[in-house]
């Protein structure tokens, strides 16, 4: 696996650790997967601390992570921030009363969910995930987020395939990527 460059701790070529799948989920996509990522523990740690860097001082109250690979950065995250966590979720994993919307992937449709409560008016939130694709999953994290009275500060990705063009659906929107395909 790939080492930090120039023995330095405060840059690593992450694409290194990022492996294409073909044909997953559905044949002609090719899906990036994080797996090597996350099973290499500089790489992960290289990972998380770069979020670090980069929210420590930003200006916001909760952590939103997208399910289910956004978790994995968010929980972490949210730690060494001393932030809270809002989950957003697919139906029917939420416990209480939730706000929903539809959104279109770039295979398919689906739906997310935040709990009614889950944001408090006026409260400022980092939507964090794994991937920007077409930007269906956080446009609509972001709606939600909206419908439950609170402000997106940043949307925060791991890695952006910028062919999709998936910012032009999260117009209006801070974004920011740490890898781009």
């Amino acid at each position: 696996m790939p080492q930090p460059v120039s023995g330095s701790a405060n840059h690593m070529d992450l694409k290194g650790y990022i492996r294409d799948v073909p044909d997953f989920p559905e044949p002609g996509i090719i899906f990036k997967d994080i797996t090597p990522l996350l099973g290499d523990v500089s790489a992960f740690d290289f990972t998380i601390a770069q979020l670090v860097e980069r929210y420590k001082h930003a200006d916001f109250d909760a952590i939103v992570p997208v399910e289910s690979r956004g978790f994995l950065f968010g929980a972490p995250l949210a730690r060494e921030l001393g932030k809270g966590i809002i989950p957003v979720r697919k139906p029917g994993k939420l416990p209480a009363d939730t706000l929903s919307t539809d959104y279109e992937l770039e295979y398919g449709t689906n739906t997310m969910e935040i709990h009614v409560d889950g944001v408090e008016k006026g409260q400022k939130v980092l939507i964090i995930d794994d991937l920007l694709a077409t930007g269906g999953t956080l446009g609509a994290t972001a709606r939600l987020v909206e419908m439950a009275g609170g402000v997106v500060s940043e949307i925060g990705v791991i890695i952006e395939l910028s062919f999709l063009e998936g910012r032009k659906n999260l117009t209006g929107y801070d974004v920011y990527s740490m890898i781009q395909y």
